[in-house]
């Protein structure tokens, strides 16, 4: 078995630092309500992938279908959702985000998209937006393993 080297253990936990800095960052940028990070995380798996049933939203966020049922009846409390027969099994039902639903993501991620370009273009100089380019396509490559 080899060792993980020193490097690899400072920047995993450096990672861990950051992102959980970002996230805080990004909730107060923008007013999600009371919307838990498992919810928003949901609500912006619909808007990325489309309608999924609750299944298909538990195995992708990797929780017990239990736990996403709880989820999902938080965010329809807040008419953020849509049910759907599924037109392939009747049994079955989509969950798709509501008019409203989507009006919340595409608000909630303009507003952090703004926040951070504009933190980028004001504090960062050309070559070191360029390095956090670069750094983004290795922790894209990171999160596909």
């Amino acid at each position: 078995m080899t060792q993980t080297p020193a490097s690899a253990i400072r920047a995993a936990g450096e990672l861990r630092t950051v992102f959980s800095r970002l996230r805080r960052r990004f909730r107060e940028v923008t007013d999600v309500g009371d919307l838990t990070p498992s919810q928003t995380s949901v609500l912006s798996r619909l808007a990325k992938n489309g309608p999924a049933t609750a299944t298909e939203l538990a195995a992708a966020e990797r929780v017990r279908p239990q736990s996403m049922t709880a989820i999902l009846v938080a965010i329809e409390q807040h008419g953020y959702l849509e049910r759907t027969p599924d037109p392939h099994d009747g049994r079955r039902q989509l969950i798709s985000l509501s008019e409203a639903g989507v009006e919340l993501v595409v608000g909630t991620r303009r507003e952090r998209e703004e926040w951070i370009a504009q933190a980028l273009a004001t504090d960062f100089t050309e070559p070191e937006r360029q390095t956090i380019l670069a750094a983004l396509a290795l922790l894209d490559r990171l999160a596909e393993k």
